[in-house]
């Protein structure tokens, strides 16, 4: 008999359940904080352990409910969104667009070889300057489709924006909310190190970009190796069955709403490195940009009404994934067993060389990345400990930065806990087991490659 692998919902709630029973087996513990520049940092040296606070089944099956209050900005993003590129796909410039890229890649020998490679290269360098994360979510509706016409799959589709973004978030050089954070905690010079940062990004951008690459080229010469081949096949019959139209020309009125939605994009990248937009403001810019699009794209107040109305409807399911995943975070949070983890995780660290020590933290990074899937509450977490621990072991502060950033970069691609990953994966309708089978390798590749490029800071005085 085939055993049949359990649906995303299942699989959260019993990491729910498993996490909730860890608070009855750990010890619960924490640090002491104080507040510097609107942060709240903790005190190195401070853990004590602290009245124990088992998670029973009413915290438990409250913990959903309390996700969506502690996850209400990103899941009130992505119904936004959902209903702003409703109306987008209404006017059908995503339909004429896709269908005029097909034809270029079908005809150029070199659109086919250089596709993947730019469109990653784009969103490696959004992770890398300005921190894209929440902010790939609404490409998930353009590349999916897109990867499907051009004859590969939904697992490219979602690649191309969430690795590429993902690997140029943890080699980022520029990114405010983790180098910027970690480095302004371990008082080191802002944004410094960057030649060094610049080589890590690059090379890591290359070993995704030539992942996905072999990947797609694999999956274009037999689609029935992809993870995604029978829910893709329903897909594609959707996309020919009238929710796509092939024969879809690229009008003038198309081209404005491209040049609505690019200026649009500039405004969001302008917004987020000039004024540190967040997710309100990047909301309020989307919703403003569907209306805007709507109008120019020839739709009237109704169809414009109705098409945001289902493209919400269409994103509940992704709501209530982010709001689960977020509801471990709570059970995690109230048993206080975070600051628990991060002590006992760093107690052997000390004891190994500098080189060693530099990548035992990278590994700490990662398992603490579970419990606070966030870039900045990450850092605000464990680098006023990671920081003075490295002075201790012979590890520089930006080296520290450096492991924080891969411990909080790459995992942020695979865990079930954080909003952005299964929000991005319910959206493209891709369970999170089938992703996780596919990501483990590159997953494994990138931390190799993360431990490697741990080694040199050390030689060259980093």
């Amino acid at each position: 008999m085939k055993l049949k692998a359990p649906n995303t919902f299942v699989i959260i709630f019993s990491l729910m359940l498993f996490v909730a029973i860890l608070t009855w087996i750990l010890p619960a513990g924490e640090f002491d904080r104080y507040e510097k520049d609107g942060r709240s940092l903790v005190q190195p040296n401070s853990y004590h352990v602290v009245e124990s606070s088992e998670q029973n089944v009413d915290a438990l099956l409250m913990a959903p409910i309390r996700g969506f209050s502690e996850a209400a900005l990103i899941i009130g993003f992505v119904l936004i969104v959902g209903g702003v590129f409703s109306v987008i796909q209404k006017t059908k410039v995503v339909d004429a667009s896709i269908i005029k890229l097909a034809k270029a890649h079908s005809k150029h020998k070199i659109i086919r070889i250089l596709i993947i490679p730019i469109f990653m290269l784009v969103f490696s360098l959004g992770g890398a300057v300005f921190g894209m994360s929440e902010e790939i979510i609404p490409f998930i509706l353009i590349f999916v489709p897109m990867a499907m016409m051009l004859g590969y799959d939904s697992v490219v589709g979602v690649a191309i924006p969430f690795v590429g973004a993902g690997v140029g978030f943890a080699g980022a050089f520029l990114n405010p909310f983790t180098v910027g954070i970690a480095q302004g905690i371990s008082e080191v010079p802002l944004f410094s190190g960057m030649e060094y940062r610049i080589v890590v990004w690059f090379i890591l951008t290359v070993v995704a970009v030539t992942f996905v690459q072999l990947y797609a080229n694999k999956i274009k010469a037999d689609p029935t190796k992809s993870p995604t081949y029978e829910h893709d096949l329903r897909k594609r019959n959707e996309l020919n069955n009238g929710s796509f139209d092939e024969n879809q020309s690229f009008t003038n009125r198309h081209k404005i709403v491209m040049i609505v939605f690019s200026i649009g994009m500039l405004l969001l990248v302008f917004g987020v490195l000039e004024y540190g937009w967040f997710i309100e403001e990047i909301c309020a810019l989307f919703l403003g940009l569907g209306l805007v699009v709507g109008v120019v794209g020839g739709l009237s107040a109704k169809e414009i009404s109705d098409a945001m109305v289902k493209g919400a409807k269409d994103l509940i399911g992704t709501a209530l994934i982010i709001a689960l995943a977020r509801g471990i975070l709570v059970v995690a949070s109230d048993g206080k067993i975070i600051d628990t983890i991060l002590y006992y995780l760093s107690l052997p660290i000390a004891d190994l060389h500098p080189i060693l020590s530099a990548q035992a933290m990278f590994i700490v990074q990662s398992a603490i990345n579970f419990f606070v899937p966030s870039g900045s509450g990450q850092a605000a977490l464990t680098m006023p400990i990671m920081a003075p621990l490295g002075d201790l072991v012979g590890v520089s502060r930006q080296t520290a930065v450096l492991a924080f950033q891969f411990g909080d970069g790459f995992t942020n691609l695979i865990i079930p806990t954080s909003a952005v990953t299964m929000g991005v994966l319910t959206l493209a309708e891709i369970p999170w087991e089938k992703w996780a089978k596919w990501m483990l390798p590159l997953q494994l590749i990138l931390i190799a490659a993360g431990l490697i490029l741990l080694a040199p800071p050390y030689f060259l005085g980093w």
